[in-house]
């Protein structure tokens, strides 16, 4: 009999074809993606995507088997002068070689990408009719602009978007009237500071994204821009992470896996005493 079985792509060619998914010239100059190690020979069978390449999920990977990891954030994204075995990206450089596990990353080039990273985000809120928030002349740009499926408040959405995202410490906090009727509504996977004044002029009733900062925000706010709601950047990016496990499964054909370790730093969250009460009271009248 002939053996018809098909030959698991190799590392080579799962890197050119995420290359050509997300071409490194998209990502911005300070960036670093693509692979970055690995023996390019190995058959890959088994991807593990991830958000963060730590400790945690590398053992993840070890665990599952993975021949490579697919990861949105950079390892090394900050020049080093080394990968010492004592130090903590050293450990999992080493862990990885050992392990024969391979690292892509694709970062700003996914979020820029259609569809990329902020296309996954509003497709989890169920906005429809997307366009870029910052769009380049190609047609691509970073984060989306969509229509929420009915209007809700800001307090309804902040709800809404707590329940659509995954669960974290940080949860979901909002800025601006509760009150206040929300139909068209900007996200961008992430830290989103930077893109306030798009969000306002894009028309959006609301902007989601990540790691806002108090001076920004309170800035923006009294200027008359969108309400805002900001999410733990992990849950922000991690959508995505579903998008290009589904690519990579059905272009590929290899086992691709998510990773739905919570990376993000932060692990408690607290109400301060007042605000505890208030909502006791609001939820047991």
């Amino acid at each position: 009999m002939t053996d018809t079985a098909v030959a698991p792509p190799t590392v080579r060619e799962v890197v050119a074809a995420l290359d050509a998914r997300y071409p490194r010239a998209w990502a911005e100059q300070w960036d670093r993606v693509g692979p970055v190690l690995g023996d390019f020979d190995r058959p890959v069978r088994t991807v593990l995507c991830v958000v963060d390449c730590v400790p945690e999920t590398v053992e993840e990977a070890v665990g599952a088997g993975a021949d490579l990891i697919v990861a949105h954030h950079p390892l090394l994204l900050k020049g080093v002068s080394s990968v010492a075995p004592d130090t903590f990206k050293g450990r999992i450089v080493h862990r990885l070689i050992k392990a024969d596990v391979a690292l892509y990353v694709a970062h700003t080039n996914a979020d820029v990408a259609n569809p990329g990273v902020s296309d996954a985000l509003a497709a989890r809120l169920g906005l429809m009719a997307t366009r870029p928030l910052v769009p380049s002349e190609d047609g691509r740009g970073t984060g989306r602009v969509g229509e929420l499926a009915e209007p809700l408040t800001l307090a309804e959405l902040t709800a809404f978007a707590a329940d659509q995202l995954p669960s974290t410490a940080a949860g979901v906090r909002a800025a601006g009237d509760p009150d206040r009727v929300i139909r068209t509504l900007a996200v961008s996977g992430g830290s989103g500071d930077s893109f306030l004044r798009a969000a306002a002029a894009a028309g959006a009733d609301a902007y989601l994204c990540a790691d806002l900062r108090h001076h920004p925000a309170s800035e923006h706010l009294a200027a008359g821009g969108p309400a805002l709601l900001d999410v733990a950047h992990w849950a922000s990016e991690r959508p995505w992470l579903d998008e290009v496990a589904d690519w990579l499964r059905t272009h590929l054909g290899v086992t691709a896996l998510v990773s739905d370790l919570d990376t993000d730093p932060w692990t408690v969250h607290s109400l301060s005493r007042e605000l505890s009460a208030s909502s006791a009271k609001e939820n047991h009248p």
